[in-house]
């Protein structure tokens, strides 16, 4: 199996290490190649937070990636991706000034889901107390109504398109641990395995992410074993990536991704080849 991360957040929006940095050190571990996917300006969705890039610096980032890309050209391919929100009604991969800027690849994301009061959105993967708080504030404590609010979330920005790679399908387990806000049998699996269908209508590739194991937040991969084997049955394609956030997280639990997948039924993933006439380029790749 080759490494790569097309999964990597830098200094330009809540990472650790700068561009320059997170490609010297794939290069040195004979990564197959390294992208980069900023989380995406949120001010248009009335946003303001500490982990997103901001507007004003957003031509910096694409700058930026595109020079690294030319200083590493002959040693290890340098990709320039966006990570980005569907907000209900506010933004979404699919949007025209991202399709317009020339990415190599768009990755889509739920992170807010909006709440019944039809207020700020709020994020499902916040630290734990303001999560809690969030929840017994936004939702009156009903967890459930929280899961299929995020699920339906999902369907619509799968629905909607515009990206290339569907990001940690079951983030909202993240503060979760052992069923203590919802429960992950049914109706939580009959609302995944809606979204299945429709994933392969997409033709995304659903990343397998260990960045939930890198940061100790979760004790396995996002999406879990369970919904990788509904993917496998329809032969939805996956890769795996790091969401690092500090280059000690390349690779990182890269052996459990491989794993997981092995005990879903898979036997490949697929490596990145970079985009032709609009369309990207997928090359499996042995497990």
């Amino acid at each position: 199996m080759k490494y790569s991360s097309l999964h990597t957040h830098t200094t330009f929006c809540d990472g650790q290490d700068d561009i320059e940095t997170y490609i010297r050190v794939a290069w040195e571990r004979g990564f197959h190649s390294i992208g980069f996917s900023a989380h995406a300006p949120v001010e248009k969705a009335g946003l303001c937070t500490g982990w997103h890039l901001k507007q004003e610096r957003l031509e910096a980032y694409l700058d930026a990636v595109r020079a690294a890309r030319r200083r590493w050209e002959g040693k290890i391919p340098v990709y320039l991706g966006l990570e980005i929100d569907w907000i209900q009604g506010r933004m979404g991969p699919a949007d025209r000034e991202y399709q317009t800027l020339g990415l190599d690849y768009i990755i889509g994301a739920v992170h807010y889901v909006l709440p019944p009061d039809n207020g700020p959105p709020i994020a499902v993967d916040s630290a734990p107390a303001e999560f809690e708080q969030d929840l017994k504030t936004r939702f009156n404590g009903d967890g459930e109504a929280l899961a299929a609010a995020y699920w339906a979330t999902e369907s619509e920005m799968i629905q909607a398109g515009g990206f290339d790679i569907l990001a940690h399908l079951d983030l909202i387990k993240k503060n979760n641990g052992g069923d203590r806000w919802f429960s992950t049998a049914t109706p939580y699996l009959r609302a995944v395995t809606a979204l299945i269908d429709p994933i392969v209508r997409s033709g995304v590739v659903v990343e397998i992410n260990t960045g939930g194991l890198n940061r100790g937040s979760t004790t396995e991969t996002y999406p879990s074993r369970t919904i990788l084997s509904l993917l496998h049955e329809k032969t939805v394609p996956v890769i795996i990536t790091a969401d690092a956030h500090a280059v000690t997280h390349l690779g990182g639990h890269y052996d459990t991704a491989r794993q997981t997948l092995h005990q879903s039924g898979y036997t490949k993933t697929v490596l990145f080849e970079g985009r032709q006439s609009g369309t990207p380029i997928w090359r499996e790749d042995e497990l």
